[in-house]
């Protein structure tokens, strides 16, 4: 910044210890390539110029051994020197690829919550529903974007007329799931949901974690004054008595999955070009996983933790095409082994008195702010699971139970069953993105 200030003897000096350390690299790298000729020649002009800085030789006679070396160097430098542009911009990324990979195997690694089976410890993937009136415009979203990870959904009337929109059997808005792209690179899986508006068809995709998001956003736009989506759909069924039904494509791929689905009016009539549904999917918390510590510290109780997927054997740990999920999941360690745990709504009991170790299980334990606190089964799945009613669990040697802070919307262990010791990653560290309040070390 300040080279201005150094007279021209002081940098030129500066510049050629530069020049030997190239010397020296060529010269070590190069060794075995270079004829002998070659490298006594390098050898002399560089002990010149070392020579010259020793005995504090005149600027004149060190540019002149400066030029000799330079040309030394051009006939034994190779690929170190002259290096052109594209060398170093690989040798470069090279290095930076190395370092990042070093750091990810061994220290930290990035990781993204996916759903909110942590919520509101951590978030994982979240809906903000806008009435028509209240649609964020270019200049907003532009920001929601950048601030907060926000992609926007609007859903435009292809025709004019009522809406109507496909519900399985449960009353559940249906669904094709179809594999698609992550940031148009990484592969995923997407549900693609219909609206049908005067006979003609609208879709919205988005990723499959966030269908329970979806289905809130959708109750909240049309359930009108009904208590709820399943109300509406129960009362339109009442009126028409019986509603037009089709056959979708569940699930596509190589054992394509086919179902009945009905079609419910939602009580909206729209003009072509209107908005039926808007919406924002706020991208999950983004963190540092601390991989380091669990080499040397075994995981404590109330710790959040990282861990993969591929050796817990279970039928909720695999994928639409009964292939096992090879993933990471992020939950918090309930127990460990030898451990004797059950769920007494809304407390969790480990070892015959409520569980103690995180701020997390006092809150869900008095149902505090955002926790719900523990339950039986999750909410959606609505299955008896491995601590139901009076029942009780035991950890078994070499392995840990893991449970999310969001019981009645989380698939853990209650239903997989227990993660291998080995299989244990690390844990959360710092919250990087978005931009909010939980910006910071992770708890």
């Amino acid at each position: 910044m300040f080279s201005f200030l150094y007279s021209e003897r002081y940098k030129l000096r500066q510049s050629a210890k530069t020049w030997l350390e190239l010397a020296d690299r060529v010269r070590k790298f190069r060794r075995d390539l270079l004829s002998e000729a070659q490298n006594a020649r390098l050898l002399a002009a560089a002990g010149e110029v070392r020579g010259q800085l020793k005995g504090g030789a005149e600027t004149d006679v060190l540019k002149g051994s400066l030029a000799a070396l330079e040309k030394t160097l051009r006939e034994t430098g190779g690929r170190i020197y002259p290096a052109n542009s594209l060398v170093e911009n690989v040798e470069f990324f090279l290095v930076a690829a190395i370092v990042i990979l070093g750091l990810r195997a061994y220290f930290v690694q990035p990781f993204k919550i996916p759903t909110n089976s942590m919520w509101p410890s951590f978030y994982g993937m979240k809906a903000e529903y806008f009435p028509v009136a209240r649609e964020p415009g270019l200049l907003r979203r532009m920001g929601r974007l950048v601030g907060l990870g926000a992609t926007h959904y609007a859903v435009k009337a292809p025709a004019d007329g009522e809406v109507l929109m496909p519900v399985f059997g449960n009353g559940v808005p249906a669904y094709t799931e179809k594999a698609g792209r992550s940031l148009w690179i990484f592969p995923t899986m997407l549900h693609e949901y219909t609206f049908s508006v005067g006979g003609e068809l609208v879709k919205v995709k988005v990723p499959a974690e966030f269908a329970p998001e979806y289905d809130e956003v959708v109750d909240r736009a049309f359930r009108g004054d009904a208590a709820s989506l399943g109300e509406l759909i129960h009362n339109a069924a009442a009126r028409a008595k019986r509603l037009e039904h089709s056959t979708m494509i569940v699930r596509e791929g190589a054992e394509p999955l086919q179902a009945t689905v009905f079609w419910v009016p939602l009580g909206k009539t729209v003009r072509r070009g209107e908005t039926i549904l808007s919406f924002d999917q706020l991208t999950g918390d983004l963190l540092f996983v601390d991989r380091l510590t669990y080499n040397f510290v075994r995981p404590r109780i109330g710790q959040g933790f990282v861990f993969r997927t591929q050796n817990i054997h279970s039928p909720y740990m695999e994928d639409a095409d009964h292939e096992q999920k090879k993933q990471y999941y992020v939950k918090r360690l309930v127990g460990l082994p030898g451990d004797t745990l059950e769920v007494r709504p809304p407390v969790l009991w480990r070892n015959g008195k409520p569980i103690e170790g995180a701020t997390a299980f006092s809150f869900n334990a008095q149902q505090a702010g955002l926790y719900p606190g523990y339950t039986y089964a999750n909410a959606r799945l609505g299955i008896e699971t491995l601590t139901g009613p009076g029942a009780t669990v035991t950890v078994p040697k070499g392995s840990f139970y893991a449970m999310g802070d969001n019981s009645p919307r989380s698939e853990d262990s209650r239903y997989w069953g227990f993660v291998p010791e080995k299989d244990v990653v690390g844990r959360p560290l710092f919250i990087y993105y978005p931009f909010t309040s939980r910006w910071g070390p992770a708890h």
